[in-house]
């Protein structure tokens, strides 16, 4: 089964895919690595991640009992945290492999975050944690977002990112260009870890996104970089229908 998964993960030669192809291509990439997933974040990231997961959910803000949608959950780390400020996460996610490999039990569901099977205003919150680039139609589900979001419910979104300085910019392009790939494929899958760094040129840039989240309805997206600017946090309210 994993040589078939394997087969769909574009390879550095091939162009990356769009459409179909893509949502195919991402699910088989997290269905292969989910079993090693943390391992090779915490070690790739030098536990940075864990930081950056808890100050994704502070941001937040939100009453205890507040009910926060996790989109693209994966493995449960974001709801994990989520559950120690005494939030209530239900997690989405394409990947069936990252659901089954959650580490704790929590309210999960698989589905396209083009197509959440939720109703509308039915969260006070939602997280999404290093999968924006992931999402084949990122506009439709920004959207849907926004639509099973309250008034006044709060987003909170960790994604890679590049240094503004040229000199850190350049050692993290080798690092995560070269370096990461081989991390991946001595702990989990070479595959899937040359496509994962190729997959920011999905990753629009920041002028787009906040235009993408405004349109959208959401009130003051704003953007901090992480670390040096290795990785990126964006919040933001949703202000109207």
């Amino acid at each position: 089964m994993s040589d078939d998964l394997r087969s769909l993960i574009p390879s550095p030669g091939e162009p990356l895919p769009t459409g179909e192809a893509k949502t195919r291509s991402v699910q088989a990439m997290f269905d292969v690595i989910a079993p090693r997933y943390d391992m090779v974040n915490r070690v790739m990231t030098f536990r940075m991640d864990v930081g950056w997961r808890r100050r994704t959910v502070g941001s937040l803000g939100l009453a205890p009992g507040s009910l926060v949608l996790d989109l693209a959950c994966g493995t449960g780390d974001i709801a994990g945290e989520l559950a120690s400020r005494r939030l209530v996460p239900v997690g989405a996610d394409l990947s069936y492999g990252m659901l089954d490999a959650a580490a704790r039990p929590f309210d999960r569901t698989q589905c396209d975050g083009s197509a959440l099977p939720f109703s509308d205003g039915a969260f006070d919150g939602a997280t999404c944690g290093f999968a924006l680039r992931n999402f084949t139609d990122l506009d439709a589900t920004i959207g849907e977002v926004a639509r099973v979001l309250r008034h006044g419910g709060r987003l909170a979104v960790l994604e890679v990112s590049e240094p503004p300085n040229p000199v850190l910019r350049a050692g993290h392009s080798v690092y995560f260009g070269r370096v990461v790939p081989v991390i991946g494929g001595w702990l989990s899958d070479s595959s899937a870890y040359r496509y994962l760094p190729r997959s920011v040129a999905y990753l629009p840039d920041w002028p787009e996104l906040r235009a993408t989240f405004e349109r959208h309805g959401f009130r003051d997206p704003e953007r901090t970089l992480l670390s040096g600017g290795i990785a990126q946090l964006v919040t933001a309210t949703r202000d109207r229908p």
